[in-house]
């Protein structure tokens, strides 16, 4: 099994999954700037999208999109609870999660990586980020995690969201309960090996 990542990118987020849940893969670097891999193959004719996460199964079948992705790490290995059972509420709420990270965060930071946007346009977008990273504060006031002392793949995403604010000019310092949820996951094992192994961490 594959997966196709760009260092630091959202990709992080099932690399660090699929360390979690202890399922053996390939990672493969695709550049999200020249669309090629490291060998020139054209990322396009793997992934028509063109950005990353993809995962790739030995039988040739792909999924892409990061919050399926995860889902679908998570459901492999159903005992290390990475994801609440289907049916239950608190599966919902994992839902709920990954799609207000993927819709609300991720793609509001997301367009401040954009060279072509103007500082006007950044200062709305970065207006927008802290007000919904200030929303997450307040959630996980006396919670270990997103949905309480459980980790869960929804973690992993926003983990790798709050990475990105220090290149973006986000500033979260005032935000406590967020700072030591993001320290809390940086020291995990799987957190560590899957930075090493796309060269954030040496």
């Amino acid at each position: 099994m594959k997966l196709y990542y760009s260092p630091g990118a959202c990709s992080l987020s099932p690399h660090i999954a699929l360390h979690e849940a202890g399922i053996p893969f390939e990672h493969v670097m695709a550049s999200t700037k020249t669309h090629k891999l490291t060998d020139g193959t054209d990322y396009y004719t793997i992934n028509p999208k063109g950005y990353v996460p993809l995962l790739e199964f030995d039988d040739g079948t792909r999924l892409s999109e990061g919050p399926a992705i995860l889902q679908w790490i998570a459901d492999q290995v159903p005992e290390r609870k990475l994801a609440p059972p289907y049916g239950t509420m608190e599966r919902y709420r994992l839902m709920e999660w990954l799609n207000f990270i993927t819709a609300e965060v991720h793609k509001a930071a997301g367009a401040l990586f954009n060279p072509a946007m103007p500082e006007e346009g950044k200062a709305i977008y970065r207006a927008k980020v802290n007000e919904r990273f200030a929303y997450v504060e307040k959630q996980l006031a006396g919670k270990e995690y997103l949905l309480g002392s459980q980790f869960t793949v929804a973690d992993c995403y926003l983990f790798v969201m709050t990475t990105w604010t220090k290149h973006l000019n986000v500033d979260i310092s005032s935000l406590k309960n967020l700072g030591a949820y993001s320290a809390r996951l940086a020291a995990r094992p799987a957190v560590q090996t899957a930075m090493k192994d796309e060269g954030l961490l040496k």
